[in-house]
């Protein structure tokens, strides 16, 4: 019990100095003399800057060290099915999101403080290309609960919810209005950029479950209303997307050739689109704007075009393009505007290289003003002007206007959702829908929300709001009280779980028979020297001994881009993954930031021969090393010589 203030004051029965004790000592001093300590080394498991800052909240640490050979699987199972496995417990789509994602992930990697990051996408890649080769399939043996969930959507977000739900034993049923799986993957993005064998592929593996019913080309507010869902369904997740984009906020930008990215995208994408204008600007800077211009590029023009097969009546879904038109078509002008300027721009660099290549003129910096008409009320011409930004705000620069001659304006400076016929109530006023922490939507019971029709972000954002959606959909479920979610809010590497699947789980702990050991290093029913902070702390480059990782180029993907003068017509995928050999050797460059990677640094470097090596039999991932408290004088060597920052210097009286 606390002692109280009054004897405190009344009864001091404490000193904070002795007599005659009146100089400073720092702290140190008291633990450090010589080379000795108190300090021994305690193995502390981090989440690496990969992992933290990947949306999906993938355990990337733990699929390139399966790929490198370090982490390895039970039983007869292969390098690419546990790999597999690892990377889709977070994410459904590896094919994908290796090709399309902009890779945070690569961003945030330690390895850019040695001089180049890991190339985690194109492992990623990797992993989802071997799995569609070898048609590997997702564990469907978790016992249906009986209930059933609503998922608006059939998305990156509803897709990768009606995963996650099948695998806590819920079933569920996807409302789409469109006539295939997909969402944005299918058509907001080309084809050669998501090709379509692949992804049918990874959109099949997840209704192949079982369970998982799908009601296409079926809009809910309109083909089924709301009211209907609450009466038939246990709960609701609104995967929406947000489909519906925003027009230039100059004068004239409702002219009928002015269209948006997304519908520009998705008339290609539908196959509708054959032919697109002879001089196209599109405005934005970001990755939408580069695969229109791309598009446009490949699509081409055709000269003697009538009125009622223009762009903008097919894109306004009004026609559709034959597709003999393609045999006449010629090349186009295509211009991209961005307010920022390149190495500003939001658009992946690979992609912005790609499109230079392609014969696509980009104007760096700079902003529309107006839209010029022509005598039918079509637009002829596009204004702009130099640009600077002021409280995050453009501003166009005087004296700077120039004009850009345009048959097609394009804009992709932003997309919103679209909530009419049935939906408003949803609305929060922005053509959006509000969430909460645990993504259920506030004030209306058994509603939930992820992806797009939150707030427009990249596909993995959805993917990763679809699994926490998910998680806080079985709690309702389950009348469960909802958890505080980890201030890490990832995929975490679990050490358990790992020694469970190595058969070493830890033995029964008999309170009666063994008393109270907390304090014990030898007993088999306590898992020793090792602390979990992975859920949080993420593990920063100073950790790390740096020093260990030699120079090693990374292994890119090669690319069959075409130049500008073979664009037209050039449909085929850019990309070229890595091969085998080279995924296992780009991996190998990962420091495995915060968990052990068998280097041996702590145990040649320990001066006492206090570290040892795990007998072979009960070693797996994060148990390689240990520690002989006897012989350890904390010296703290092994510390600063471990190059994935794994070991620190903790307190304890040996």
């Amino acid at each position: 019990m606390a002692t109280s203030k009054d004897d405190m004051e009344k009864d001091l029965t404490f000193r904070l100095f002795e007599d005659g004790d009146h100089e400073y000592k720092r702290i140190g001093d008291d633990i450090f003399n010589e080379d000795k300590s108190y300090k021994c080394p305690t193995y502390v498991h981090r989440t690496p800057p990969c992992q933290g800052s990947c949306p999906s909240g993938e355990d990337i640490r733990g699929w390139l060290q399966i790929v490198n050979g370090i982490e390895k699987p039970s039983g007869d199972m292969s390098m690419e099915e546990y790999a597999f496995r690892r990377s889709t417990d977070a994410n459904p789509f590896p094919s994908m999101m290796g090709r399309v994602c902009p890779a945070p992930c690569q961003d945030g990697c330690n390895r850019n403080n040695v001089e180049d990051f890991v190339g985690i996408n194109s492992i990623e890649q990797f992993i989802g290309d071997s799995a569609f080769e070898h048609k590997y399939t997702f564990d469907n043996t978790a016992p249906l609960s009986g209930k059933k969930i609503a998922i608006i959507g059939a998305g990156p977000a509803g897709m990768a919810a009606a995963y996650q739900l099948r695998r806590k034993g819920h079933a569920s049923t996807i409302f789409d209005d469109h006539e295939e799986l997909g969402g944005m993957m299918r058509y907001g993005i080309p084809g050669y950029r998501t090709p379509r064998d692949v992804l049918d592929h990874e959109c099949q593996r997840i209704i192949d479950m079982g369970d998982v019913e799908l009601r296409m080309n079926t809009r809910v507010g309109k083909d089924v209303s709301v009211e209907q869902l609450e009466k038939d369904y246990d709960a609701i997740l609104w995967a929406l997307g947000c489909k519906s984009g925003r027009k230039l906020p100059v004068p004239n930008s409702d002219a009928p050739n002015c269209v948006s990215g997304v519908a520009f995208l998705e008339a290609f994408n539908k196959g509708t689109l054959k032919v697109t204008a002879d001089k196209v600007v599109c405005v934005g800077g970001g990755d939408t704007s580069i695969d229109v211009v791309s598009v446009a590029r490949r699509l081409g023009k055709i000269n003697t075009l009538n009125k009622e097969d223009r762009p903008e009546q097919v894109i306004g879904g009004y026609v559709a393009h034959d597709s003999a038109f393609a045999a006449a078509r010629e090349g186009a002008k295509v211009t991209l505007t961005s307010l920022f300027e390149r190495e500003e721009m939001t658009a992946t660099e690979h992609e912005v290289h790609d499109a230079l290549h392609e014969g696509v003129r980009i104007d760096n910096g700079v902003m529309p003003i107006e839209v010029v008409l022509d005598d039918s009320g079509r637009a002829k011409i596009l204004k702009m002007a130099k640009c600077k930004m002021e409280d995050g705000r453009p501003i166009a620069v005087e004296g700077t206007e120039y004009e850009i001659e345009c048959d097609l304006i394009v804009s992709a400076i932003g997309q919103g959702g679209d909530l009419s016929g049935g939906l408003e109530s949803l609305d929060n006023g922005r053509g959006l829908i509000d969430a909460d922490a645990f993504y259920q939507v506030p004030d209306r019971k058994g509603h939930f929300v992820a992806g797009d029709i939150i707030r427009p972000h990249l596909l993995t954002t959805a993917i990763g709001q679809a699994s926490i959606a998910s998680d806080s959909i079985d709690h309702y479920l389950k009348h469960e009280d909802q958890k505080k979610r980890p201030k890490v809010d990832v995929h975490h590497f679990e050490l358990l779980k790992k020694l469970n699947e190595a058969s070493l789980t830890p033995e029964a702990y008999e309170a009666e028979k063994e008393g109270d050991m907390r304090g014990t290093d030898d007993a088999r029913y306590a898992v020793h020297n090792y602390e979990d902070r992975s859920s949080a702390e993420i593990i920063a480059s100073d950790r790390l001994f740096l020093g260990h990782f030699p120079y090693t180029p990374r292994n890119k993907r090669s690319s069959s881009g075409p130049s500008a003068e073979e664009v037209l017509g050039h449909f085929e995928e850019r990309g070229i993954g890595l091969t085998a050999e080279q995924a296992v050797d780009e991996s190998g460059r990962c420091m495995s930031c915060g968990m052990c990677f068998e280097c041996d640094n702590c145990v040649i470097y320990c001066p006492q021969d206090a570290i040892f090596r795990v007998k072979k039999d009960q070693h797996t991932t994060g148990r390689y090393v240990d520690t002989d408290y006897s012989k350890c004088i904390g010296c703290h060597i092994c510390s600063d010589v471990c190059p994935t920052g794994y070991i620190d210097m903790a307190m304890g009286d040996h």
